[in-house]
């Protein structure tokens, strides 16, 4: 092959870095073997218009070792750690490499050239004063050898913390102690096999198969304000067409350690035996083939600035919508009265409705009685003390306080009834259930009107 100048390896890598050009292509142009130009380009990249002057013809023992190191611990390859630390052909590396692994580090040294000028009486003199100084060599070695099984296992016992020690926490140790003892040495110490640390290196550089996965679900988890567990993330997955397992997305929120807030206790209206209760006509039957055919209420409570709020919401059983709300800061009378009004205003002639709650006095009232029968309503309610009976709408008031009244902080009363009215059109409008084939109930229920 031709020598050729330092300007013309220049020219010819830049040619390739700025133009449209393959290195085979290129390579044949020039006459040289493709792998010689990859690196040149290699060179160029690393070192720019100095590339080709190369400080040093002759390297010394440690750098050697150094650029080893470097190729062993962070996996580079021969050809790119050779244009990293400038050297002129990567064969030379290849070499000390080579030599490392059959002899060590004494095989690096720069050996003298020519014949020796020693005497025999010379050279036996210093046969003598190596075998004086052999014992000290050894003891050298073995308080060397002593201090690195000493560190290897305090950062061992440190990193195990009592756990099964596995390979991957020792490769992490021999990893750690890399700038203090030659990783070779200490892989012997770890009592593990070279290529066993070297695959388990390997795989730390290598990107994590779940890195999308986790930004996903972190991205939802937030967005949602922790409110969805697995089970909704992937509901939530699987309707962005992501092909996705929940035990998968269970995995990974442990790893990330999200998880939804523990659901809290309602406020009991049940005050004794006021007015008259009605029969358990609902009898946990749940489901509802169309809107407005099943209702269920009740009332809780939420404490805020020393002071008491309560909640009197009506669900559809159809889809779960929230058909109206009243809040106030006393449960009277007029808090399920104003309820009752606004939720007959979303009635509709031929609506054959019941409306379900529990023996709370507010609903044995013959004013609420006498309100639905006037509009031809059907009353049912629970049992006595049976909160199943009344099962959804205990269900709505738990997610309600997990996903809005534990995870917010609020500035002030007034406060809180704005982010109240949110959390409904969010509820109903965005938040997602799989038993609705994983659409919102407003969004479900325009769909089923829409097949109709």
């Amino acid at each position: 092959m031709a020598k050729f100048t330092q300007e013309y390896k220049l020219q010819v890598a830049k040619r390739y870095i700025n133009e449209l050009v393959s290195y085979r292509d290129l390579a044949n142009q020039v006459g040289v073997d493709d792998s010689v130009l990859r690196y040149w380009v290699m060179l160029v990249r690393h070192h720019g218009d100095q590339a080709f002057v190369f400080p040093y013809t002759n390297y010394p023992s440690a750098f050697k070792l150094r650029v080893i190191h470097f190729i062993t611990e962070k996996n580079y390859s021969i050809r790119e750690a050779s244009a990293i630390f400038h050297i002129p052909d990567p064969c030379m590396v290849r070499r000390w490499k080579k030599k490392w692994e059959i002899a060590g580090e004494d095989a690096l040294e720069s050996k003298e050239k020519g014949p020796s000028t020693m005497t025999p009486n010379q050279k036996k003199k210093k046969i003598k004063d190596h075998s004086s100084n052999q014992s000290v060599e050894d003891m050298k070695k073995e308080l060397e050898y002593l201090r690195m099984e000493n560190a290897y296992l305090k950062k061992l016992k440190g990193l195990s913390s009592g756990r099964t020690i596995t390979n991957e926490i020792k490769a992490k140790v021999v990893y750690e102690l890399r700038n203090e003892f030659p990783v070779t040495r200490t892989i012997k110490v770890a009592n593990m096999p070279k290529s066993t640390y070297y695959d388990i290196i390997k795989k730390w550089n290598q990107p994590n198969p779940d890195r999308k996965w986790k930004r996903r679900i972190n991205f939802i988890y937030h967005k949602h304000s922790g409110r969805l567990g697995y089970r909704r993330i992937t509901d939530v997955l699987q309707e962005k067409g992501y092909d996705v397992n929940k035990k998968k997305v269970l995995r990974i929120m442990r790893e990330l350690g999200l998880k939804c807030i523990v659901r809290m206790k309602k406020y009991k209206s049940y005050k004794g035996e006021v007015g008259k209760a009605a029969p358990n006509i609902l009898n946990r039957n749940f489901r509802a083939e169309k809107p407005n055919q099943k209702w269920v209420t009740d009332i809780t409570e939420f404490k805020l600035f020393g002071q008491k709020l309560y909640l009197s919401p009506i669900l559809d059983l159809y889809n779960g919508e929230i058909i109206t709300y009243t809040l106030q800061s006393r449960p009277t009378f007029d808090l399920v009265e104003t309820m009752l009004a606004q939720g007959l205003k979303h009635v509709n002639e031929g609506d054959e409705l019941l409306i379900h709650s529990d023996q709370g006095w507010h609903y044995r009232m013959a004013q609420y009685r006498g309100t639905l029968k006037e509009h031809n309503i059907t009353q049912s309610m629970s049992r006595k003390g049976n909160c199943y009976d009344n099962s959804v709408m205990e269900n709505f008031f738990g997610i309600l306080k997990s996903e809005f009244l534990y995870l917010q902080e609020f500035d002030s009363i007034e406060h809180f009834k704005d982010e109240l009215k949110e959390y409904m059109y969010y509820y109903n409008h965005l938040r997602i259930k799989s038993r609705l084939k994983r659409k919102s109930p407003v969004a479900y229920r325009v769909s089923t009107e829409l097949a109709a």
